[in-house]
């Protein structure tokens, strides 16, 4: 199986080999700098980390089989000169109301109320969380990378990202409170000791 260290390697000889890395994660660098900055962000945050990658590659740890910690270490960099407009989404989510009128069923109307009522609490504590926890939960939650990935793109010790995730974590569970739902919670906990 070709790792993506291959990938890289191949792409020192032959330029053009790079694009199975863009092909095989564009997606989810778009998909996280959508979710960190917006849309209009997005586009360019992934167009650049793919750029600011291929120019970069023969820095590339070869002992890696993994890129995507790389790659999302380069999309955050990029992402912090995008935080301003990250601050301002999560401020607009904070401050809505979730009283938007809607033409569903009252029992639709109530669970979009709610899921308004608990995204506009959880962006209010996602934005009063510091800069390098909100990076960390994010990382670890719409990037999916592990402890090590995370670690890896942050440039930072598993150990001060296990801290970083579990102050996070408190924060979130905590202001999540009253929306939190304690059957999945549980279900989720089950889960997580199976594994």
């Amino acid at each position: 199986m070709t790792t993506d260290a291959d990938i890289i390697r191949r792409s020192s000889e032959s330029p053009q080999a790079f694009t199975e890395l863009y092909d095989k994660y564009a997606r989810m660098i778009h998909r996280y700098a959508a979710r960190r900055a917006g849309e209009s962000a997005a586009e360019d945050v992934m167009a650049e980390t793919f750029l600011v990658a291929f120019e970069r590659r023969d820095s590339f740890d070869q002992t890696w089989n993994d890129a995507r910690p790389w790659l999302f270490g380069i999309a955050t960099n990029l992402l912090r000169k995008h935080h301003r407009a990250e601050a301002k989404i999560l401020k607009v989510l904070a401050k809505s109301s979730g009283r938007d009128s809607y033409a569903d069923s009252t029992d639709r109307i109530a669970e979009q109320l709610d899921a308004a009522a608990a995204t506009s609490v959880l962006a209010g504590a996602l934005r009063g969380l510091s800069a390098a926890d909100r990076e960390c939960i994010l990382l670890y939650a719409w990037a999916e990378l592990s402890y090590e990935g995370i670690a890896l793109a942050t440039k930072v010790p598993v150990g001060t990202v296990r801290s970083r995730l579990n102050r996070a974590r408190r924060v979130l569970k905590d202001a999540a409170g009253p929306f939190r739902n304690e059957n999945e919670e549980a279900e989720h906990g089950r889960a997580e000791i199976a594994t």
